[in-house]
């Protein structure tokens, strides 16, 4: 197997390593030959996020350059949750994890290669975790764990005084068993995560030399922040998540083509398999033109693509076009059509006819606070029915204007729209 040793240098231009056990080490192996890697998500919700994406790219990066990944998803350590500085998990009943677990196999499933030399392998710590006696684990894994290190945690030290259970407080211990079962079974030396993960992760290396003598690697990626430094991964909705039931890919879309100018060359190289030359052209471009949202635009049509397909991808481009005026609306499939117009902002009439007038319309969605100054919009030549003027500040819609037999396309100006769903 012969594997990319411009591998680490890529990662750390792409700012994907925010720590390191040590760095000469890890160059040294992954430039040697196939290194048996993992990375873990524990199902703590039925989709995945923003979040696990860094680590599933970074694990197909590893693939692509040659190394060997063995995914893992967390039917055990899932069943309690890595401890957070905002209060004690809710625990998950065993049914529910269990379906939890094979809704995120299946989304990890399409980003790694099963085939070749270095076939990617799944696995779940329930199957080593479940049989394994109290007793047991206290003596082969707790003894190797200071108490006062596991007290030393940031995440610890900032629940001590709120109050942290024995459970959360124990997780370090079940997922550093996962990588020695991995080192031991599968010949695992690398374990990757976020940097919120390093305790974790150094845990693990320090219990293979505890426990076996035995020489491990891990490495962190940095959290994803806004540029005041708060959380990326959230919208008014809720998080960012890759499932399309939990979030329409229209809505994704719109995520990255609205982020801040600032972080645009950051996303780009975290999110994207974009060269770096590619790259640095786009942020060239976009520094010289940052109107054009040139960055922002490559960055929703890689990320979109790479998650939700390259024909979902068009189909969210030509919905995003035609509701400015710039395509068809009626070719639009009414999932992509009702998606966009969610996400702007809808109102909900029966489909009694008949139907409100344009200017009752243009008040029900917000896009005129008045009648009277959604008629001075009419009169101005400033509203629009599914893209065509609308002349008469009167005009009733009929049932020959809905859109996929549901859905009525509203504008103001050139760049305010919003949806009417008839139902």
């Amino acid at each position: 197997m012969t594997v990319d040793s411009t591998l680490l240098d890529d990662l750390e231009w792409r700012g994907l390593i925010a720590h390191s056990t040590d760095l000469d080490a890890l160059r040294e192996a992954l430039s040697a030959g196939s290194v048996r890697f993992y990375v873990g998500f524990d199902p703590t919700a039925p989709s995945l996020h923003m979040g696990n994406l860094v680590q599933i790219l970074t694990a197909r990066r590893l693939q692509d350059a040659g190394h060997t990944p063995y995914a893992l998803v967390g039917g055990a350590t899932g069943m309690i949750g890595d401890p957070r500085d905002s209060g004690e998990r809710t625990l998950n009943t065993l049914d529910t994890v269990k379906d939890w677990v094979e809704r995120v196999r299946r989304q990890i499933e399409p980003y790694l290669s099963f085939e070749g030399d270095n076939a990617a392998t799944m696995v779940n710590n329930y199957d080593w975790t479940a049989s394994l006696s109290t007793i047991d684990f206290l003596r082969d894994i707790g003894k190797h764990f200071p108490v006062n290190r596991m007290l030393a945690r940031d995440v610890v030290k900032s629940r001590l005084e709120a109050g942290i259970s024995y459970t959360e407080f124990s997780y370090v211990l079940l997922q550093s068993m996962d990588f020695l079962n991995l080192y031991r079974d599968h010949g695992v030396t690398l374990q990757f995560g976020g940097s919120d993960q390093w305790g974790n992760l150094t845990g693990g290396v320090e219990l293979i030399r505890r426990s076996d003598g035995g020489k491990a690697h891990a490495f962190a990626t940095p959290l994803v922040t806004k540029s005041d430094g708060t959380k990326y991964g959230k919208t008014e909705g809720g998080a960012l998540w890759l499932d399309p039931d939990m979030m329409s890919p229209y809505a994704f879309y719109q995520f990255w083509l609205n982020v801040e100018d600032e972080k645009v060359g950051e996303l780009l190289r975290i999110f994207t398999f974009l060269t770096r030359a590619e790259i640095e052209e786009l942020e060239a471009q976009h520094a010289e033109k940052p109107f054009l949202r040139a960055g922002q635009r490559a960055l929703a049509e890689q990320v979109t693509s790479i998650v939700h397909g390259a024909e979902e991808t068009e189909r969210i481009k030509a919905a995003s076009a035609a509701l400015f005026g710039g395509g068809d609306l009626s070719t639009l499939s009414t999932a992509t059509l009702g998606a966009a117009l969610r996400e702007a902002g809808s109102a909900t009439v029966d489909g009694d006819l008949p139907m409100p007038s344009v200017v009752e319309l243009l008040v029900a969605t917000g896009l005129a606070k008045s009648k009277g100054e959604a008629r001075r919009t009419v009169s101005e030549g400033g509203a629009y029915l599914n893209n065509a003027r609308v002349e008469d500040p009167d005009q009733v819609p009929g049932a020959d204007d809905l859109i996929g037999g549901s859905w009525l396309v509203l504008r103001r100006g050139k760049k305010s729209f919003a949806g009417v769903e008839v139902r």
